[in-house]
This record gives C-alpha cells, sequence and structure tokens, in this order.
C-alpha cells in the first residue's frame, strides 16, 4: 500500500471524529434567572443568582451577571421571585381519595385507583412537591402510577412507592369492612415470623421501594385500636431485618406507645403518625435515630372539614386530642424530622399546610420546617444525591414563590413555579419587562 494512501487511512478516524462532534449540537441549557435563592442547609438567601440546568440536573449556580446566555439557551425570568427546591412528603396516598364511605372503598377497582392517582399526582407536583413516598395502595397501584410517571405517561412527582402495607389479620391493614361469607383480606396481611419474610420479599419482587407495616391500630378502619400494637417485636424485628438487607426501609404507622417502642426497637426506618408517643418512645427515637413524621395538618383539617362515618368518628376525636401535643414534645426533644402529610385523608395538593403547622403551632423555625420537607425528607429516603437541595448534579427540582418563606412559611401554599427533572410543570410567574422598552 502506497505511504500517502496509509497515512490517509490512519488520519480518517480523527477526521470523521471531528466531523461528528461538529455536527453534534451542544446540549442546550436553561437559565433560570433567580431573585433569590434559598440554601436550606444554611438559610442564607443569595441574590441576583442563575441555575444553570442542562437535561434534568443542575450543572452550576453562578451569579447572574456572569452567566450569559449563549446561542440555543432558555431563560427563565424568575428574579421577582424566591427560588427553593422542590419539596418533598413522605407520607402520601395518592391512589386514594378523600371520601370515607366505607361502600366507595369497597367497590373501588384498582384500575380506578391508578386513574385517581393520576390526577392526584399531577395535582401534588403542582402544588411544589415535587417528590413523594406513597405509603399503602391496593393492587400496587402506586408502582403502576411511578412507572407511568417515570416513562413520561403523566406528569407528576418523583415517587418512592410501599405497595400493599403489611399488618395482621383484623388490623389497620387488613379490610374489615366484609362479613366472613365473603373470606375478605387484604394483599398485605401476613402473621408469624415466616409469614412476614415473604410478604417483604414478595412486595418487594412486585416493585416495592420501601416497606410499610402497621405496628398499631389505625384510625380510618374498623374494629381495631389505634393504642393496641399489632405486629410483635418479633415479627417487626424480621420484617426490618429482610428489608434493610434487600436495600428497603421501612415506615411504620404507629399510633399507640408500646407499637412505637417495639417498631423503633425492631429498626424501623420512620415512625408515622405517633399519636400516642410517651416519654419512653421519645428516648428510643433519640437513641435508634428513628425519622418521626407527624401528618399533623390533618387534624386541623378534621375538625374543620372532616364528617367521618361514626365508625371512625371518636378514633378520630381521641387521636386528635393527644397527637399534637405529644409531637410538639417530641420535636422539642430533636427527634428528628421528615414532612409527611397523609394526604388524601385530607385533599391532595394542600401538602404544603403541614408546614404551617410545624411553625405556628409546634415553635419550629421556618428553616427548620423547611428542611423537614427537603433536607430531612430527602435524607429519609436515601436521596440525597438527587434532591432536597439546590446544588450542581441534584434534579432540577426547582420551586418558586413571591416573597421570603422563611419570612412567613404560609407563602409556600401557593407556589407559582414547579420545575422537575429540568422540565417546566407550572409558571404562573409574571416575566419582568425590559426597562428599555
Amino acid at each position: 500500500m502506497h505511504a500517502t494512501t496509509r497515512r490517509r487511512l490512519c488520519l480518517l478516524p480523527l477526521f470523521l471524529s471531528l466531523i461528528a462532534a461538529h455536527a453534534q449540537p451542544h446540549p442546550t441549557r436553561t437559565l433560570i434567572r433567580a431573585g433569590h435563592i434559598i440554601d436550606v442547609h444554611t438559610g442564607s438567601e443569595a441574590a441576583d443568582q442563575t441555575i444553570i440546568v442542562t437535561g434534568e440536573r443542575i450543572t452550576a449556580i453562578a451569579p447572574t451577571s456572569s452567566t450569559t446566555k449563549q446561542a440555543g439557551d432558555e431563560e427563565i425570568d424568575l428574579r421577582s421571585m424566591t427560588i427553593l427546591p422542590g419539596l418533598i412528603d413522605v407520607h402520601t396516598h395518592l391512589t386514594d381519595q378523600t371520601n370515607f364511605d366505607p361502600y366507595l372503598e369497597l367497590s373501588t377497582s384498582v384500575a380506578k385507583s391508578a386513574l385517581i392517582g393520576a390526577r392526584n399526582a399531577k395535582v401534588t407536583l403542582e402544588a411544589g412537591f415535587t417528590t413523594v413516598r406513597n405509603v399503602g395502595a391496593e393492587g400496587y397501584a402506586d408502582v403502576d402510577l411511578r412507572n407511568a410517571i417515570n416513562e413520561g405517561l403523566i406528569e407528576g412527582p418523583h415517587m418512592q412507592v410501599s405497595g400493599p402495607p403489611l399488618g395482621i389479620t383484623g388490623g389497620h391493614c387488613d379490610d374489615n369492612l366484609l362479613p366472613i361469607a365473603y373470606h375478605q383480606t387484604a394483599e398485605g396481611v401476613a402473621d408469624g415470623v415466616e409469614a412476614v419474610q415473604h410478604k417483604v420479599r414478595e412486595t418487594i419482587k412486585y416493585g416495592a421501594d420501601l416497606i410499610k407495616i402497621c405496628a398499631t391500630g389505625g384510625v380510618l378502619s374498623k374494629g381495631d385500636d389505634p393504642q393496641a400494637a399489632q405486629y410483635t417485636l418479633e415479627e417487626m424485628k424480621a420484617i426490618v431485618a429482610d428489608a434493610h438487607r434487600l436495600g428497603r426501609k421501612v415506615a411504620a404507622h404507629a399510633h399507640g406507645s408500646q407499637g412505637i417502642l417495639w417498631a423503633t426497637e425492631a429498626g424501623v426506618d420512620s415512625i408515622e403518625h405517633g399519636s400516642y408517643m410517651n416519654d419512653e418512645d421519645i428516648a428510643a427515637m433519640k437513641q435508634h435515630g428513628n425519622y418521626f413524621v407527624p401528618t399533623a395538618y390533618l387534624v386541623d383539617w378534621m375538625q374543620q372539614y372532616g364528617n367521618l362515618p361514626d365508625i371512625y368518628k371518636q378514633k378520630m376525636k381521641d387521636v386528635s386530642a393527644v397527637e399534637k401535643a405529644n409531637a410538639k414534645k417530641a420535636i422539642a426533644a430533636g427527634v428528628k424530622v421528615a414532612l409527611g402529610t397523609d394526604a388524601a385523608v385530607y385533599p391532595h395538593g394542600l401538602n404544603a399546610h403541614e408546614l404551617d403547622v410545624y411553625v405556628n403551632q409546634f415553635g419550629m423555625t421556618p428553616l427548620a420546617a423547611l428542611q423537614t420537607a427537603t433536607l430531612n425528607a430527602a435524607d429519609l429516603m436515601s436521596w440525597t444525591d438527587r434532591a432536597g437541595s439546590l446544588e450542581a448534579g441534584k434534579w432540577a427540582d426547582v420551586i418558586a414563590v413571591q416573597g421570603d418563606p422563611l419570612k412567613d412559611i404560609r407563602l409556600l401554599q401557593h407556589v407559582q413555579f414547579v420545575m422537575k427533572s429540568g422540565v417546566v410543570y407550572k409558571n404562573d410567574s409574571a416575566p419582568l419587562k425590559n426597562e428599555a422598552q
């Protein structure tokens, strides 16, 4: 082969790579021009910053003066607004609706639950909650909902889902509305160590990101007592051991003090509700490092708007009488808190009202309350590498409000801009007029 030909052939790959690099467009960027950006770690509010988004991630945050628009860049003008990370709710029921008629529960199919979930997912996202844990759904409807969102079929937040919650026969997570002739048992029911181990593995097999258990009785269930422990300590230890070994965290519905203590000692990752927690429970939760998920605003909503059937009414009254005082005691003692709402018990989209309770009833600072819905919630979900704060490398989950939520936490009830993974889902902001015009 001629030497000149060989040289040309050697240079051909380099030539082709240069052509390919030139032909491929540079990644498009979105420049979010912010008035102020809240650093949820410190509470500082840097002014005149730009969040640079490439694809679904934040690339950088830099002064607006040094971030010039390049060809192909998209600008979003939020210079009149305060920017903060998308909020996180670690206790939702997106596939449920706020209707407590027992017949409606019995007559709602899994398919309809999924459709209800699609509507509620969109409402929740537009309320500024870009990430949620869904803790309990029949028929794995929440697994399908999560997958549909991830595939871009419908709009909704990032989700971790539990599928059917685990519980004892006749307990809060069983189906106790039908007589014995129907032999109806909820999907998550399992009794005894061997059975609960199998149920954890089965639930994970069908797509659960976490395990939800009912450690005590509940309010919106027939025939059980919220104060009564349901799973034994040994059963819960078996659940936690299998779940953790398989990379899943465990959330424990727990109202009564004995169930809270056993769940804590068993190693669950979060105590949900905690209505009757006592000093022993609080000390154990601090020692073991469990998160507390208060679900507190539902008490206020129920007192104002609730219209429960008689089989639930007295239990809700009893729980409401003690829940907030005990939550306040736990928070004052330094128990870690992650925001959870139990949305579905009251209408979806009102999730940020929970923050108002933390600040104006429990005495948290606005920053500490905001951290429950960002840093703390992301930590509980093991998603600190992708959510909970505005930092390079994390999802571009960005919300904006008029005013300063660190001065008035209620502003977060009126989120005007929502971006999730770099896609804008809501923008009610009014762009600033060009002063030169």
